[in-house]
Order: C-alpha cells, then structure tokens, then sequence
C-alpha cells in the first residue's frame, strides 16, 4: 500500500510521516524494531532514569510512551478496519506517562512489551487488505485511513528515538 495521501491523515501527523515516503513499511517496521532492541538493550537501569531536564521525560518514560502509544494507534488501526463508526477519544500523553508508573519497571520488561506489541501489529497490518487499508475512522475528532496507521506509528517512533539520540545518550 502506498504512502498516505494527505486526505487520509491529519497535519499533527505530517511530521511523523515526511520520512517514510519511499520506505516499505512493513519492513521498515521490522528493521526499526531491531533498531530499538539494541538501543535499549545497550542502556543500564540507571540511564533509564535520566531526564535531560526538570520536567522532561526519562529514558523509561519514553519507551512507557512509545508502549502506550504503540498500543493505542494500533488499537484506532484495528477499530477502523473493522468498520467501528463511533468517533475514538483522544489521549493527553503527558497524563499517560505520568500515570504509567515506569520509574517501577525494568528497561527491560518495558521493551519486551513493545516488541511484543510491534510483533503483533506488523501481523496485523499484513493482514489487511488494500480495502480494509483505505478504510476510514474517527479519532480524537480526526478522520483518518487505517493505512495511515501503519506509517504513522513507526513515524512517531521515528520521532522520539531521534530525541533519544540527541538529548539523552550523546
């Protein structure tokens, strides 16, 4: 399936997805987790708890946001291709990880979840096909395309490992 239209995503999402334009996304998916399990696997638990700055998320926080964010894209994906017509609510990331408690958990219990998850969801999209891609939805009063879910979940994860790289471990 082709990189998404603008019709089939909101503008938040335009950065996530400036980069993935020439990229097969299921195996990019693939290759960003491999990505993500050596990033992590190589940082101690006491990285895990660095923030770059009062009031910034730590290490650990930052993949808790990437599992809860992983789980809820994933989730509107799967709700839009199987045809739910009920408009989705949003989420406040911020209250998210602040309730997520992932000070408590180990870097990695935190990043089995995500594999887990990212395993799960790249079998998910394969399953789609092309007309259960271009299906539509609401979400958070947005409408978008399940397609546009499979490029803007790696996107934001794009996104974040980019923050990672720069104000946190270099």
């Amino acid at each position: 399936m082709p990189w998404p239209k603008e019709n089939e995503y909101t503008p938040s999402y335009a950065d996530y997805l400036m980069n993935l334009e020439d990229v097969e996304i299921i195996e990019f998916q693939k290759n960003q987790l491999k990505k993500i399990k050596q990033l992590f696997n190589s940082i101690n638990e006491e990285k895990g708890n660095y923030a770059y700055a009062e009031g910034k998320w730590t290490v650990k926080e930052v993949l808790g946001h990437l599992v809860d964010t992983e789980r809820i894209l994933a989730y509107r994906a799967l709700s839009f291709a199987r045809g739910e017509k009920q408009i989705l609510p949003g989420f406040e990331h911020d209250d998210y990880v602040k309730e997520g408690f992932f000070e408590n958990r180990t870097i990695k219990d935190l990043l089995n979840e995500f594999t887990s998850l990212r395993e799960a969801n790249i079998l998910m999209f394969k399953s789609f096909s092309d007309e259960v891609l271009m299906r539509r939805g609401n979400a958070n009063n947005h409408e978008l395309t399940v397609n546009a879910f499979q490029y803007i979940i790696p996107g934001h994860v794009d996104h974040h490992l980019k923050i990672l790289m720069e104000k946190y471990l270099l």
